[in-house]
């Protein structure tokens, strides 16, 4: 029911031309659509009960991602809900969640999660941003890059380092910032697939030490575990793009001939578009085996997102390339939701590490 009232919804609200508009919207999305949301229940899927929500897990984030990357949906879903909402759901204080999560449900609190600095090449444990103690506040100084839909954001959890080395997994610390604090400066652009980030800067924002998520110099688990859920959804959202790609591809080759006879004809061409499948049905399948061994906290669960991770961006590369070079010169034209798709596929796979970077961790 959850995927068949996202389905109808994208189909009614969601075709190219719409999106071309949407994102050339102040913010690179639709503040209307983000209302929907809220009056359709998808914000609450996966808060408790007690504030609102319905109480989902990570499958039911896998279902929605799955649909919203069929139709290429630009709004801050994953900023807000799934980082920025699920920070605050596993490490916020009793007094921080009755204040934002209600908000974020009826979606009036717009989040983000500013972790990436220019240094650090995919390791989330290389901050150099810091936050020195001075009485009841500390002081926040460095610079976070590509922080999506900062500049709608009313509020950011940032990364710090309050302790330790630079790249230390101890000695961090997540705090709960205003964007509109002074001293914050937000740079916004567009990205190349069509989304809204931004490199934020930090000097001497002053915050209160009632902002703390969780407590000052643990908050390495926490790091890790709102990476986690951010890939299980850009894999969930990988997935139903590329599924658009390779069914798109086979009705192209079906109507499109050549030499008297449809493309899909050619065995060639046959084998590419098999490929193309199993690539797809392997993602899918390790999306969701990783999903699930998040909701039951399996042993494996890291290792195996590390291996979902790295296999996404191989699939993505392969079926986007595809698609593009079985289209022709039509796959690379704007015109087309082809050349959409694929560049959507390449940010994912560069977002909380790529390829190289995982299968060094699932190796070691």
């Amino acid at each position: 029911m959850l995927q068949d009232s996202i389905q109808k919804w994208v189909a009614d609200n969601y075709d190219l031309s719409r999106r071309k508009d949407i994102v050339q919207m102040e913010h690179g999305f639709d503040p209307a659509n983000w209302a929907q949301f809220a009056e359709l229940g998808w914000l609450a899927m996966p808060f408790d009960e007690e504030f609102g929500g319905f109480v989902g897990d990570a499958v039911d984030i896998m279902l929605i991602l799955e649909e919203f990357g069929k139709g290429l949906v630009v709004e801050p879903y994953l900023a807000t809900v799934v980082m920025f909402g699920g920070a605050v759901a596993m490490a916020g204080s009793a007094s921080q969640k009755a204040a934002l999560i209600p908000a974020i449900i009826d979606g009036s609190l717009i989040g983000t999660y500013a972790y990436a600095e220019p240094q650090a090449h995919h390791n989330d444990f290389d901050i150099a941003t810091t936050a020195t103690k001075d009485g009841d506040f500390y002081r926040i100084n460095g610079q976070k890059s590509v922080v999506l839909n900062a500049a709608a954001a009313d509020k950011m959890i940032v990364t710090t380092r309050t302790a330790g080395d630079q790249t230390d997994e101890s000695g961090i610390s997540l705090f709960i910032v205003d964007r509109e604090t002074a001293g914050v400066t937000v740079e916004a652009y567009p990205t190349v697939d069509g989304l809204h980030a931004a490199e934020v800067t930090f000097k001497d924002v002053q915050v209160a030490a009632e902002n703390l998520l969780g407590e000052a110099g643990q908050g390495g688990p926490l790091v890790t575990a709102i990476a986690n859920k951010a890939i299980l959804a850009l894999a969930a959202e990988a997935v139903g793009g590329m599924e658009v790609l390779y069914k798109s591809t086979i009705d192209y080759t079906r109507q499109r001939e050549q030499f008297d006879h449809p493309l899909s004809e050619f065995q060639v061409l046959k084998h590419r578009m098999t490929e193309m499948f199993m690539e797809h049905s392997l993602a899918r399948s390790l999306t969701m085996k990783a999903t699930m061994l998040e909701t039951q906290g399996a042993a494996d669960t890291q290792r195996t997102i590390h291996a979902l991770k790295y296999l996404i961006g191989k699939s993505g590369r392969f079926v986007g390339q595809n698609a593009v070079q079985l289209h022709g010169g039509m796959g690379m034209t704007e015109e087309l939701a082809i050349a959409h798709y694929f560049k959507r596929l390449m940010v994912i796979d560069s977002q909380f590490g790529n390829t190289d970077h995982h299968l060094t961790r699932f190796v070691a």
